[in-house]
């Protein structure tokens, strides 16, 4: 079976034609990229671990109302997802301090907000991914406001469900930052609907006994036992046993 058409490789994915018109194969890889990709390095099973994750909390989402690329996993690395146009903007949804609003602000990490605050990134890594606001959004095209609105509503969503369903099992969703896409309809309507992934890669996920760290921080900050932290999360919303093994790197190429 000859392999798929390459479209994209991005930092952490990469996308293949899919099997049919509309649809494409999101392949997750295990490299890490930070601090606009000068530092590079390798999580071992991260692909594994964040295409079930992603999976999971995406299949929750669409339970309640909230519409995603996601069509189903296909095996231990890949995913089938609905062909999308990204918006060039991220939305970045906080709820306690830390990385950049913590340095920008002189906040100590984990300190809690008097409310979630909710900011916009362009996605532009020469530039470091700057915080940018609805003007900015608006007047260069990036999106219209009724985009900007249904990414606003559809954040807030997910922050509300996911900080409850991470609460249950013991963790605190200290921020995480979404994509979102436009996904045109065959009568012409276009919806905006959430993109890319959701997982340790883009959630500040923290053990509320400890306050440990269980996500991409690990590597950012040099904390040791980066695989380990996505597993833990993994294994605390069931996707994977408790007796589950740390090595987990799954096939290396595409299916």
């Amino acid at each position: 079976m000859a392999r798929p058409k390459k479209l994209y490789e991005g930092k952490a994915k990469i996308l293949y034609e899919g099997p049919e018109p509309g649809t494409l194969v999101q392949y997750f890889k295990d490299d890490a990229t930070t601090a606009g990709g000068k530092k590079r390095g390798t999580i071992t099973g991260k692909g594994v671990l964040n295409n079930r994750i992603s999976e999971y909390l995406m299949m929750r989402l669409e339970e309640i109302g909230i519409p995603t690329h996601l069509i189903r996993r296909l095996n231990m690395r890949e995913q089938l997802v609905r062909e999308v146009e990204i918006i060039p903007v991220a939305v970045s949804v906080r709820n306690a301090a830390a990385g950049s609003l913590a340095r920008r602000f002189g906040l100590a990490d984990g300190t809690p907000l008097p409310r979630s605050i909710v900011e916009y990134i362009y996605k532009k890594d020469e530039l470091g991914n700057p915080v940018v606001s609805e003007e900015h959004i608006t007047a260069f095209g990036w999106a219209a406001v009724q985009d900007i609105d249904d990414m606003m509503a559809l954040a807030l969503r997910v922050n509300d469900y996911l900080s409850g369903l991470f609460l249950g099992v013991g963790i605190r969703l200290i921020d995480f930052k979404l994509e979102f896409g436009r996904l045109y309809h065959d009568n012409g309507d276009i919806q905006i609907v959430l993109a890319d992934e959701i997982s340790p890669d883009n959630c500040r996920l923290w053990d509320i006994a400890t306050g440990e760290r269980l996500d991409k921080d690990r590597f950012r900050l040099d904390l040791g036992n980066v695989e380990r932290g996505y597993q833990e999360v993994a294994k605390r919303l069931g996707i994977i046993p408790e007796s589950a093994p740390y090595d987990l790197q799954g096939p290396e190429t595409v299916q």
